[in-house]
């Protein structure tokens, strides 16, 4: 297994303290494990929210996916998105080498239940290219791995095929799921993921996040 930097986050996810606008270089290292932190409350991601570093988009220039190496083995035979195969499905069955062969998966984006392993893609909520332009180009290539490979928040996500490439790099100012339920959880998901790693968001895309979270009960 690769070896990483990992960060023990004591009493559970932090939150980001007040920032001036722009871009933050610096980013934290990823824990390691299968849990996922609970959504905020809906008062809580929006002073959440309020935290984030608004900015420009930055370059794009020298972004490449192989710049966030991911997929990482996480031991006996597994990679990171076999353990999000398996905690995201149900009916889940395992070859000796870790490979995925039946099970069924409720795909939050869409509504869509799936048997088929290969109809199912793990999203990373933050789009890889995303975060490059709000912070991540200033990164290591270490933490880039980690962030790509983030087991701890709700960065890594199970869902359809289609849903999954009509996202692509858009941000919630660009694409919503179609499924209006998950509006609520989408949005508060996506503000934990910048705010741990301390990525910074644009005016349109911090607007459409505080709309979503209008749907929230």
């Amino acid at each position: 297994m690769r070896t990483r930097f990992l960060t023990v986050l004591a009493g559970g996810l932090a939150l980001v303290g007040a920032v001036a606008c722009g871009p933050v270089t610096e980013a934290p290292a990823a824990g390691a494990g299968a849990g996922v932190e609970a959504g905020l409350p809906r008062a809580e991601a929006l002073e959440q929210l309020q935290t984030l570093p608004v900015g420009e988009w930055a370059s794009m220039s020298g972004y490449s996916r192989d710049r966030f190496q991911h997929w990482d083995s996480q031991g006996d035979g597994c990679n990171t998105r076999d353990l999000v195969l398996q905690r995201a499905g149900t009916g889940v069955v395992t070859a000796f080498d870790c490979k995925i062969t039946q099970g069924t998966w409720f795909s939050v984006y869409d509504g869509k239940s799936v048997t088929d392993p290969q109809g199912i893609d793990i999203d990373h909520m933050v789009p890889l290219a995303n975060a490059w332009r709000t912070g991540a180009s200033r990164w290591t290539d270490e933490q880039r791995e980690a962030f790509a490979n983030d087991l701890d928040r709700p960065q890594l996500v199970a869902v359809t095929t289609t849903s999954n490439r009509s996202k692509g790099d858009q941000d919630p100012s660009e694409w919503k799921p179609p499924r209006r339920e998950y509006w609520c959880t989408y949005a508060r998901s996506w503000i934990t993921v910048k705010a741990y790693w301390k990525l910074s968001v644009t005016v349109t895309e911090k607007a459409a996040l505080a709309d979503m979270l209008a749907s929230c009960a």
